[in-house]
């Protein structure tokens, strides 16, 4: 089973690159082997995310995998940043299409052993696939070139799922999606990318980074406000705030299969009452993915 994935692509060329893309990033992709992929995100001066991307290490270049839409935005802010780097941005939104295989298992030519990115031939073509859970288990992203769009889907085989199908396993295994649930403009660990959370996109232990102050000063007090949780409700507005007693407690993002993830206030519990947008339901607090 596939899901096609609203994408955009950069690609990063230069004899400095990893050192910039690493700069300008939450996560470690010095310490990422090559090839490697680690997720991450690209904050404002008030550690707020403003894009979230999976980096691909290559041999040539570092590849960075972004939702649909996002990879011109992220280009123009990497720009302001090359000074002296030897760097240079194209980008690839036009050129590659990216599918995710559920499970890995099922990917001809991909080793469930190796490495969480791997390259290899498929349908006459090169592609790239990069190990991701987005649905409480191990499956791969597949971007290959758009040119090579039927021959891929052909070799795979097997059902296309909706995208509303991946949304709603991803939202019931608790693992958040930061553009199409809204997240973007909010502190990674009050989303589930913490160390330990679903969706781990930080190290606490790289270099400096544009928001990165916020980032130490949030893990040497531990002190962040909300969390990732989830609510049960049927009809529940997406995107909304969330409230309690006229008070807004968080926000929810993508409603599906009759679940939703919030950024919701620590205090609540499990079993509490909510509103979302004026429409009841239940606080369920996420489990991590290899619970769901």
């Amino acid at each position: 089973m596939w899901t096609r994935l609203p994408s955009s692509a950069l690609r990063v060329t230069g004899a400095d690159r990893v050192d910039f893309v690493h700069g300008q990033m939450t996560n470690d992709l010095r310490g990422a082997p090559t090839p490697g992929v680690v997720a991450c995100c690209f904050l404002n001066v008030r550690g707020q995310i403003e894009f979230f991307a999976r980096a691909y290490r290559r041999q040539e270049d570092v590849y960075l995998h972004l939702d649909a839409g996002q990879a011109e935005a992220l280009a123009a802010r990497l720009r302001r940043y090359i000074i002296f780097d030897q760097v240079e941005l194209a980008d690839l939104s036009g050129e590659l299409r990216t599918v995710h295989v559920w499970d890995e298992a099922a990917l001809p030519d991909w080793n469930p052993r190796g490495g969480d990115a791997q390259t290899f031939e498929l349908a006459g073509g090169t592609v790239l696939g990069g190990r991701v859970n987005r649905t409480g288990r191990p499956g791969v992203d597949l971007h290959f070139l758009t040119r090579h769009e039927e021959a891929v889907l052909a070799a795979l085989g097997g059902e296309e799922a909706p995208l509303d199908a991946l949304d709603a396993a991803r939202v019931r295994a608790g693992i958040p999606d930061i553009t199409r649930d809204g997240f973007v403009g909010v502190l990674p660990p009050e989303v589930g990318l913490d160390v330990g959370g679903p969706l781990p996109a930080i190290s606490y232990r790289k270099g400096c980074y544009v928001g990165q102050e916020i980032m130490a000063r949030l893990e040497a007090r531990g002190n962040a406000r909300y969390h990732l949780a989830r609510l049960r409700g049927e009809g529940l507005p997406g995107h909304a705030e969330v409230t309690r007693e006229g008070r807004v407690v968080g926000q929810a993002g993508q409603h599906a299969g009759g679940l939703s993830l919030a950024r919701l206030r620590k205090e609540l519990l499990s079993g509490d009452a909510v509103e979302v947008g004026g429409v009841p339901a239940t606080v369920d607090l996420a489990p991590t993915p290899a619970d769901a």
